[in-house]
């Protein structure tokens, strides 16, 4: 960014409460928050990451997003229709700005569209929704999609515009390959059209961003007007700085430290229950293992070592020993609040230790075997932790696991497709940014695909032709009841087929200073449009 356009920025930061309908009062209101990790890029398409998206959502902005209850409200685009099973039609707001001051048309559109299927982007999934996007003028795009879409709106919500004119003269036309470590002009700077503008980044340090003047909308809740974010990685730094008043919100909070801040007279603890599920995944592709003492075969192509895992790993005493009960335990790859979950498929395996080890003994491996795990250590609530207890409840069974816990940045650098997927055993978790199963099925379950997106963080390489033919037809159909048939049968099989190791549905577990307003999404992500402060 420009010092000029600082300066400028700086200087009417004073003015911009009374701008924006805020009330009388002119005062600055710096909001102080901080993370248990930093966002991994200012480049919206560079990863597909619920916190790293949820942040880039104060700068830059979508189609159609989502408000504090995830109801679908219009942002850059007003309205839209689906005159056709394959057309829909965007009506863009008109006088809308990007930061540099030019204005948002239907060519930034097609040009982030395009954008998103680039190589070094790691949307390619939400790009690949449309098969062509086309200008009718300058606020209307008609996109057509490969097939019947009947959610296309919400499929898009982090699809991110940006600005062609800017990406074009920066020479960032294609989106930054943060996980094969490469970076652009888009992944330390940014040209949005959201409320907030970054004016100084230090990645891992700290980021601060100020009120947007020419923000197109006038009416949000927010009377902040300059955010310092600061990534904590310790929970007990992180919790200090919450108790002495350092820090305004800090998230996630440990689960074991809520009976200590409730006890705090100027700190509450939010903890509505997440969308998100965690899980863990296993290398069924390769023909032999990349971490592990079996050479020459893969244990988990074999049905029987996968069920003994899934018989093993015990989700509710994770879920009393670890979670403190905040967290739901769960037999499925979706939580409870996403479209087309059933307690059928939903429910946790019952635990059977015994049955486990015939079950290893009968696949060849009476004395287990010994595995790598690669697990987060500051991206989910208590994710290490986790990760122990599995370690610990597996090697009853034979499988010593070799846990590497690493910080979110070299974890997905290690483990994600694009990173070179150099993993036979993960932790992940996943938040349908649609609020529909299909998008945890076309991502997570569907057979690995380049041309058509599918599988793009099935990182276990986990393929069943039966699933793959229903997420196709999840997809078109526009019968919700027919939708919701297909989506149990679908996980239904995948239950059967142990083909994941589901954990929990995990609670959000946020800390903030008493007196200031703030909306906990249920898909864990802080939009700044809602914060008020006293």
């Amino acid at each position: 960014m420009k010092l000029k356009q600082i300066i400028k920025q700086t200087a009417v930061a004073a003015t911009l409460a009374l701008a924006l309908g805020l009330g009388q009062s002119a005062e600055a209101k710096t909001f102080r928050w901080a993370y248990q990790g930093d966002m991994m890029s200012l480049d919206p398409m560079s990863l597909n990451e619920t916190f790293t998206l949820g942040l880039q959502g104060w700068f830059y902005e979508t189609l159609a997003a989502y408000d504090k209850d995830l109801k679908l409200v219009p942002q850059l685009a007003t309205k839209w229709e689906n005159p056709e099973p394959t057309k829909w039609v965007f009506h863009l707001r008109e006088g809308v700005t990007f930061h540099d001051g030019s204005p948002f048309t239907a060519d930034d559109v097609i040009f982030s569209w395009q954008r998103s299927l680039t190589q070094g982007s790691d949307m390619k999934g939400y790009g690949a929704k449309a098969s062509d996007v086309k200008k009718i003028d300058d606020h209307t795009v008609e996109v057509t999609t490969p097939e019947p879409n009947p959610i296309l709106p919400r499929d898009w919500t982090f699809m991110y515009i940006m600005s062609k004119a800017w990406a074009e003269k920066n020479g960032t036309t294609e989106a930054s390959n943060v996980k094969g470590g490469e970076n652009n002009y888009a992944a330390m700077h940014e040209n949005g059209t959201g409320p907030f503008v970054i004016v100084d980044r230090q990645p891992d340090v700290k980021t601060t961003l100020k009120r947007y003047d020419g923000y197109w909308g006038k009416d949000i809740p927010t009377n902040v007007t300059e955010v310092i974010f600061q990534p904590i990685t310790q929970e007990s730094t992180r919790v200090a700085a919450l108790i002495s008043g350092e820090m305004d919100l800090v998230m996630p909070v440990p689960v074991q430290d809520w009976p200590r801040l409730e006890s705090e007279p100027n700190v509450e603890v939010l903890n509505e229950p997440e969308a998100r599920a965690i899980f863990i995944g296993m290398d069924q592709h390769r023909d032999e293992l990349l971490f592990s003492n079996i050479k020459g075969k893969n244990p988990f192509k074999d049905k029987r070592v996968r069920e003994a895992i899934d018989l093993t790993v015990d989700t509710r005493v994770i879920n009393k020993k670890i979670m403190r009960d905040a967290a739901k335990p769960l037999g499925t790859l979706i939580a409870d609040k996403i479209n087309g979950y059933d307690e059928s498929f939903g429910k946790p395996y019952d635990t059977d230790v015994e049955k486990a080890k015939k079950l290893l003994a009968d696949a060849g491996y009476p004395d287990g075997f010994t595995v790598q795990l690669d697990c987060p250590n500051d991206r989910y609530v208590n994710d290490e932790k986790v990760c122990q207890a599995v370690a610990s409840m597996l090697a009853r069974i034979g499988i010593k696991i070799d846990l590497l816990a690493q910080t979110k940045s070299k974890y997905f650098a290690k483990i994600l497709l694009q990173a070179g997927n150099n993993t036979s055993m993960y932790m992940l978790g996943w938040t349908p940014s649609s609020g529909d199963a299909a998008n945890s099925l076309k991502n997570l379950v569907g057979c690995r695909d380049d041309k058509t997106a599918s599988g793009q963080f099935n990182l276990g390489g986990y393929c069943n032709k039966e699933i793959d033919a229903l997420i196709g037809k999840i997809e078109v159909e526009t019968d919700q009841a027919l939708r919701n048939n297909m989506i149990k049968e679908a996980f239904t099989i995948l239950r059967n087929d142990y083909g994941y190791v589901p954990l929990h549905q995990q609670p959000m577990s946020w800390g903030v200073r008493k007196g200031i307003k703030v909306a906990q999404r249920a898909d864990d992500v802080l939009d700044i449009r809602s914060v008020v402060m006293p």
